[in-house]
């Protein structure tokens, strides 16, 4: 076994196009281009969120000495506005989750006994967008300024008219392409859980630390979903003249709801893997099971499902009535409960087990303290009258990080926990206790003084020189957890190169399944089949054994699997004890180029749409430039989205035990239905943004802005016109199944030509409501026109771009089933149907509300 946990001797074969070749050793760069394995991709997401980590910390550091003495000059105004907003978007966006999503990359699949996540490539193509839109906003900077309007992006200072700078677009793409890369691994994630779990891995045992990122995954689903709603339109105010957020009537609060549906889930999207860390290193270092593990997990799930109904309470000062912010104050406090009760049993946890204080234990503890101070301060800003008092000021900013950089804390203690595991060497235990004790104390001089001067105004370095001393005391706190981050560099560099081999299992009580394997685990994560079915961890039969999934061995490891999920105390790793740790199944595919090739598309094509403004080009170099990359950006992601689809790439498709509640959806399906439930938060935020927008103004008085040229007619015949091709879907898959190669191809060509109409005759529809010309409309019905065109153009312009997405789609599976293919697996035809069946309902929504009420 090599140190990487590859086979020993040469590399694992890969494929590529049909064609084999030698699985690069980490030592070369190639390896990291073209991985998919699981654990190569949550390195790539912990080293890159560690860097993100260091470019928001600078300008964190930035602000800080801005903030030594009020008014400054350190920092130009405009300037100390993008630090501050830039800061909060790198902190929460690409450090925060990331980092957490690194581990649950690496560690998941070992949990729950996979091999893999269910879709390897797409695994890796989350990563590469993840990376590529870090880069992105990077860029920003260079363009005139990054975006300078906060981080919640409030409305309507996001709009050009204040935020003027192409970077400021630019910084609205790239959010955009990581939300894109936070939905690829969403459903990644989802259907890997459902379905790749080992036998007997039912839910009630899975790890904690795995529930935490289950139910995190779901939120992120729909929060996100939401998110892009609110970019997607923000983008299009920017870039194409819309007029959303700068309506009078409701723009800025339909923003407000937009973010914040996504911005208080956000919390436990950030919190929960954090969570999770607590409770698998409490369990680990008390020699202790949680207490009241059903329980604790009974409260995430009440959490997450109460995260969607609390949004409001950020919106306390805007002109909502008293009642509805009544509710919300009382969800808000109710929410609060089920912390309570996973705060009090991690508690009794200590108590009733035996505290060993390594370093990753310190950071779980330390996190767990600094989190019931900021739960107990978020309370008062959970309360009306209270809100009123406090928002706005530095009450809040120490609010807001006690919360989510206590996360940042138990995930720091994650790093350290998993360390010896991923590399195979263990970290220098007094430099790890010397990080904290500096760490924990930089920390609260640097966020404990704020609660002290909570009325210095947030966003603004001006404050009233009586608080000086405290802001000086921040600003030195800030340098000193800035220099505890150098010590962990260090000490974690200097022991991947020279320290100590690590044992497989380093702690004397950890509990799940990751720690019986050799430490950094085999490419192939298990020598055998695992099964949890008996109440241990047993190993079937591997595929080069003529195995089959599923069956057991009769051979009893010495390292047990308790019933909750958890291996027994002093186990013992399970190579040791079955003799062999050579992988076996699928991990001839573990190489594909393409996901990192669909990444460096999207970040030039994003770079070059960025040169919009009001629909054109900026003229000159610039514009030519920014063409000539959405060109490149273009062609390059559409040659390797098709060569992803030739690639031939196989992987287990389960399920290996117990997935309910989906054990008769196949994975792909699964994958589909995912993806389009997020699809859905996405219409309906767009048809929710219509309808606020139109409440607001005046439900009849709308009619007003809308031309009498817009007529029913166009709509009614786009309806007939989808509804045929749904039919015409259901006509290719029958022939798929009944093995009816023409019968396939003129179904498809028949749903292909019905799209090219539907697009045809919207084309026309708006080309004549453009140049419409009247009294009311002296310049045509255009994009900017007013609110009304706006929501129209960009709902249905939405809808119209799921419609192209589907063409291409459609054009693909019609070349190949002119070539013979789909006759003997039509499962390929039915997704597609799925999707098209879906977008056909989305048409059924948007026709009465567009063109009839």
């Amino acid at each position: 076994m090599s140190d990487e946990g590859e086979p020993s001797g040469a590399g694992r074969a890969a494929t590529d196009g049909g064609h084999a070749h030698e699985f690069p050793p980490t030592s070369s760069v190639r390896r990291w281009l073209v991985t998919t394995n699981h654990k190569d991709v949550g390195i790539l997401y912990v080293v890159t969120s560690l860097f993100f980590l260091v470019f928001g910390g600078v300008l964190a550091l930035l602000m800080r000495l801005q903030l030594w003495s009020p008014g400054a000059d350190v920092l130009s105004a405009v300037s100390y506005n993008q630090a501050v907003s830039a800061h909060g978007l790198i902190m929460i966006f690409w450090f925060l989750s990331p980092f957490a999503f690194g581990f649950a990359n690496y560690v998941v699949p070992l949990q729950i006994g996979a091999k893999d996540l269910a879709f390897p490539r797409l695994n890796a193509l989350s990563y590469w967008l993840y990376l590529f839109s870090g880069l992105l906003l990077g860029v920003s900077f260079f363009q005139g300024g990054t975006f300078a309007g906060g981080w919640t992006m409030y409305a309507p200072l996001n709009v050009p008219v204040y935020t003027p700078n192409v970077g400021a677009s630019t910084a609205v793409l790239a959010l955009i392409l990581f939300v894109a890369s936070v939905t690829v691994s969403s459903v990644n994630f989802l259907t890997t859980m459902h379905r790749m779990r080992a036998e007997g891995m039912t839910l009630r045992r899975m790890p904690l630390f795995s529930w935490t990122i289950l139910l995190t995954v779901w939120m992120m689903l729909f929060a996100f979903a939401a998110l892009l709603a609110a970019l997607l339109i923000l983008a299009s105010d920017r870039l194409l003249g819309t007029t959303y957020f700068s309506a009078k009537a409701g723009g800025s609060l339909l923003w407000a709801h937009l973010f914040w549906f996504f911005g208080h889930p956000e919390v436990y999207i950030v919190f929960f893997p954090a969570l999770g860390v607590m409770a698998e290193t409490f369990q680990t270092f008390t020699g202790r099971r949680i207490v009241g593990r059903k329980w604790f997990i009974a409260a995430m799930v009440l959490v997450a499902l109460q995260s969607f109904l609390v949004w409001m309470h950020h919106m306390f000062l805007t002109g909502i009535n008293l009642e509805i912010k009544t509710l919300f104050m009382a969800t808000t406090i109710g929410i609060s409960l089920p912390f309570d009760l996973m705060v009090f049993a991690l508690i009794y946890t200590m108590i009733k087990g035996k505290i060993r204080f390594t370093t990753p234990f310190l950071f779980s503890f330390g996190a767990l303290l600094l989190f019931i101070l900021g739960g107990i301060t978020g309370v008062f800003l959970g309360a009306v009258v209270l809100d009123y008092e406090f928002r706005g000021t530095y009450w809040v900013v120490a609010h807001f990080h006690y919360v989510m950089v206590a996360g940042v804390t138990a995930l720091v203690g994650g790093l350290y926990y998993w360390f010896p595991k991923m590399t195979g060497k263990m970290y220098d235990r007094l430099l790890g206790k010397l990080h904290f004790a500096i760490y924990f104390v930089g920390f609260n001089l640097l966020y404990f003084p704020m609660f002290l001067a909570w009325e210095t105004p947030r966003r603004d370095f001006v404050y009233d020189a009586a608080f000086v001393t405290e802001h000086r005391v921040a600003t030195v706190g800030a340098f000193l957890l800035g220099a505890s981050f150098l010590v962990m560099f260090y000490n974690l560099s200097t022991s991947l190169v020279a320290g100590d081999d690590a044992e497989d299992n380093p702690w004397e009580y950890s509990r799940t399944t990751e720690w019986a394997l050799p430490s950094p685990p085999p490419l192939e994560n298990f020598p055998k089949v695992p099964s949890f079915a008996s109440g241990s961890l047993r190993f079937g039969r591997g595929a080069a054994d003529g195995g089959e999934v599923g069956s057991t061995s009769t051979t009893r490891p010495s390292s047990e699997q308790r019933s909750d999920g958890g291996l027994a105390a002093n186990a013992t790793p399970v190579a040791q004890a079955t003799g062999s740790a050579h992988p076996t199944g699928h991990g001839a595919d573990h190489a594909s180029v393409w996901p990192f090739v669909v990444g460096l598309a999207s970040f030039f094509a994003l770079l070059g749409v960025s040169g919009f403004k009001t629909g054109t080009l900026a003229p000159g170099v610039g514009g030519v430039l920014a063409m000539a990359s959405l060109t490149f950006g273009t062609a390059l992601g559409g040659y390797a989205l098709v060569s992803m689809a030739r690639e031939q790439f196989t992987v287990e498709s389960g399920p290996f035990g117990e997935s309910w509640p989906f054990a008769g959806v196949e994975n792909t399906k699964l994958g589909v239905w995912i993806f389009l439930a997020s699809d859905v938060v996405l219409f309906g935020a767009f048809v929710g943004s219509y309808v606020f927008i139109r409440v607001a103004h005046g439900w009849q008085e709308w009619h007003d802005l809308v031309p009498a040229a817009h007529v029913p007619l166009p709509g009614l015949i786009n309806t007939y016109l989808l509804l045929t091709s749904s039919f015409s879907v259901v006509l290719a898959l029958v022939a798929a199944e009944r093995g009816s190669r023409w019968g396939l191809v003129g179904s498809l060509a028949t749903t292909f030509a019905l799209g090219v109409a539907f697009l045809v005759n919207k084309a026309m529809e708006w080309q004549h409501l453009f140049h419409v010309h009247s009294e009311a409309f002296p310049h045509g019905w255009e994009l900017g026109t007013n609110v009304a065109s706006s929501t129209f153009y960009l709902t249905t312009g939405l809808h119209g771009a799921h419609v192209a997405v589907g063409l291409l789609i459609s054009l693909y599976l019609l070349v190949r089933a002119w070539n013979g293919a789909y006759l003997d697996d039509e499962r390929p035809v039915e997704y597609f149907g799925l999707y098209w069946h879906f977008v056909d309902i989305v048409w059924l929504f948007l026709f009465p509300l567009f063109y009839i009420l």
